[in-house]
């Protein structure tokens, strides 16, 4: 297992299923194994000729397309290291990821991102447009090399290769960087490919941006190791308009999403009634998924619902609920470690029984050795030969991992820890409530105090007094949120997933100029 590369598993797909469909841009073109493996090697000299080395940075910044995927999987295949970076950022967001990941190039797409252009003009980084026009043609760059000689067949990957550079979201301190191998990658798209079992027959639909683990490893590169198809929408992004249509129209057995995409599919369908396909499983990651979404969408779309666990320190996946035949599926449970060890340590790095709390810690080949130059962050993350989640959480008699909450999210109500996830739960367990999210805020007798923010459905009208009547109902008195803000918005990342703690200090600021909140306004 530990002389396992990402590239050399591609490889190996395409070699065994060559005629086989791999990436298809909507109503535009379809690519082979072959054809996409052809592709990415000649892309793959060109960097080379263009001065790429093994070792340097080469940062990327595109819709989800067929370019992006190709000159990411030349990049690594040059034994050089990938950064995808969100399209969507501002110049001095770009300078940042830039200079903190020392990329020694910028490719972008042939019509350009000016944001992106602007940093990497500041920053002396050359910029380098890539295109493909259909299945026929090669990549091509701008400026193109001078020199076009194959000689990316003389380059052997190494399971030690730094292939991906990202950085975590930072949502409650400076963003850290986090390297990861071939070997890391390799083998989490190998525990992807087992749990799920997924196999040449299978097809996709990417809804996730693939410059995020959860796109690019559970979605695209497990799909393309399994020698399945992979499609991306023709906009470049997901768009629910045309997800059930792209879906029918090439085949798809499941997709992978986080709950926020699978709300608005759910909500789109429940107002549209439109024709859907039967899939073998639907997968939600990357934030707790509510147990009443969850029964929601099995009834909605007739296939298993199944919840894992991820984050970007161990190459997305870590935890998952199994496919039907494999064992039962437990809704507010995201399953049972899949493919590395972990347990449940307590403050002293003791291993807890079952049932009992405590932080959810790792080990294995798919988690990094460590974030780039922040010591202070890998000595807190690496303690007692584990890597520290920090999340909070406990193994039920049956070995599935249930979370608690970031250690850092807990609300600490006169010495009750409460998980903000349980709350969420019964906000979203209201019919009437759209998306919703607890947090806790400063209270000077409690030390802290539970407040929620949420979002009406379309067309209906709600009021605090009806939200806490709910929560009164349905939950300990201790837990039923003080304070309810109606807000027609929350944060999120670029993945879906609300930013808690953004969410607090917004209602927070709005509560003492007395406003309703209004994110992003």
């Amino acid at each position: 297992m530990e002389t396992v590369t990402l590239t050399g598993l591609l490889h190996k797909a395409a070699a065994e299923f060559p005629t086989r469909r791999a990436l298809s841009v909507s109503d535009k073109f379809d690519l082979t194994h072959a054809q996409l493996q052809h592709i990415i090697d000649h892309a793959a000299s060109l960097l080379i000729a263009s001065g790429i080395h093994p070792g340097d940075v080469v940062a990327l910044t595109f819709p989800n397309t067929a370019e992006l995927v190709i000159m990411f999987l030349a990049v690594i295949r040059c034994r050089a290291t990938a950064a995808p970076l969100n399209s969507a950022y501002t110049a001095e967001e770009f300078e940042f990821y830039l200079s903190d990941s020392e990329s020694k190039l910028l490719l972008i797409p042939a019509e350009g991102i000016k944001p992106a252009e602007a940093a990497a003009s500041k920053l002396k980084i050359p910029l380098v447009s890539a295109a493909l026009q259909d299945e026929n043609s090669k990549i091509t760059l701008s400026p193109n090399p001078e020199s076009n000689i194959d000689s990316v067949n003389q380059l052997v990957n190494d399971p030690a290769d730094v292939s991906l550079f990202l950085h975590t979201s930072g949502t409650t301190s400076r963003p850290k960087g986090v390297p990861l191998t071939q070997l890391n990658l390799g083998t989490s798209v190998l525990n992807i490919k087992s749990v799920y079992e997924l196999t040449e027959s299978d097809s996709t639909v990417i809804v996730l941006p693939l410059f995020h683990v959860h796109g690019l490893l559970a979605g695209l590169l497990s799909s393309l190791v399994s020698g399945a198809a992979v499609t991306l929408p023709a906009a470049g992004r997901f768009s629910a308009s045309t997800f059930w249509t792209d879906m029918i129209k090439y085949k798809a057995t499941w997709y992978t999403a986080v709950p926020t995409i699978h709300q608005i599919i759910l909500d789109r369908h429940e107002s549209k009634h439109e024709p859907y396909r039967k899939l073998r499983f639907i997968r939600s990651c990357s934030a707790s998924l509510a147990p009443s979404i969850l029964e929601r969408l099995e009834a909605a779309f007739g296939a298993p619902v199944l919840e894992a666990y991820a984050m970007t320190e161990a190459s997305h996946l870590m935890a998952s609920n199994p496919i039907p035949n494999n064992g039962p599926r437990k809704a507010g449970s995201v399953g049972k470690p899949v493919g590395q060890e972990m347990a449940i340590l307590n403050e002293q790095g003791e291993i807890q029984p079952p049932n009992s709390n405590g932080e959810v810690c790792i080990r294995g080949l798919n988690v990094t050795k460590g974030y780039k130059n922040n010591p202070e962050a890998n000595k807190s993350a690496f303690q007692f030969g584990w890597f520290h989640t920090g999340d909070v959480g406990f193994f039920d008699s049956d070995g599935y991992l249930h979370l608690v909450g970031r250690i850092k999210e807990l609300i600490n109500r006169g010495g009750e820890k409460i998980s903000p996830i349980e709350v969420d739960a019964v906000l979203l367990a209201h019919p009437d409530v759209a998306q919703a999210v607890a947090f806790g805020v400063p209270d000077e007798k409690y030390g802290e105090e539970i407040n929620c923010a949420v979002i009406p459905r379309e067309g209906v009208s709600l009021d605090e007094a009806e939200i806490t009547k709910y929560c009164k109902r349905n939950i300990a008195s201790f837990k039923v949120p003080k304070k309810v803000f109606i807000t027609d918005s929350l944060p999120k990342t670029a993945t879906g997933k609300i930013q808690r703690r953004m969410v607090a200090e917004h209602c927070l600021a709005q509560m003492s100029a007395a406003k309703v909140p209004k994110f992003g306004a």
